[in-house]
């Protein structure tokens, strides 16, 4: 599936605009324990061969997967959203901070504070790889005052209607899913080793 160009930070090495024949997405939530495994695998030990052997050959694209039944779940991704906006180069590095903390976030640990409070948290946590924690925290900010207008959503709430969207058009449920060229990957789970990754890599990306 075509990415919109808001959302290029999600593709691994954006900046690369050459056109590739093999397409990688990567369905994951980030309050998913089995999508934190397959990212932490993928980003440190498989993102290293892609680069040196097949970044003519391969785009890679993390696809956010909002799961409803774990509320949090749609605000972190509302930050993932905010990064998008703010420092889209930075996405996939917010990324693994998230996914290194992602039990902070986790029923039990938001449960007791206000969805703004979480907000501000995440927004710390964009700072700390260099990302304008101010700008974050505008668009997620939720205001108690909308008078009339109220249920309008945040500064993000459209780009994540669009993202929840696109997954449904191609019937994603579970996390993490793994398409390879338009089509699941059912081969590809998250118990992956690096060197299962690249055995797979050496077979398919041809």
């Amino acid at each position: 599936m075509s990415l919109a160009p808001k959302f290029q930070g999600q593709k691994l090495a954006a900046a690369n605009l050459h056109p590739t024949p093999h397409t990688l997405e990567l369905y994951l939530d980030y309050v998913c324990p089995f999508c934190a495994k397959i990212f932490n695998t993928f980003y440190t030990a498989v993102k290293p061969i892609i680069d040196e052997k097949y970044s003519d050959k391969l785009q890679v694209i993390f696809r956010q997967h909002v799961q409803p039944w774990h509320p949090s779940s749609t605000l972190v991704h509302e930050a993932g959203v905010a990064v998008l906006k703010v420092a889209p180069e930075k996405f996939w590095e917010f990324s693994e901070a998230l996914f290194r903390r992602q039990k902070e976030y986790f029923d039990e640990n938001v449960v007791n504070e206000t969805r703004n409070d979480t907000y501000k948290r995440l927004a710390a946590l964009a700072a700390t790889v260099g990302i304008d924690e101010k700008k974050v925290f505008d668009l997620l900010f939720i205001s108690s005052e909308g008078g009339e207008r109220l249920n309008r959503g945040n500064g993000v709430t459209n780009d994540l209607k669009l993202i929840i969207k696109a997954n449904r058009v191609v019937g994603v449920h579970v996390s993490p899913t793994v398409f390879f060229n338009g089509i699941e990957e059912k081969s590809i789970s998250s118990s992956f080793t690096a060197a299962q990754w690249e055995e797979w890599l050496g077979n398919n990306v041809v």
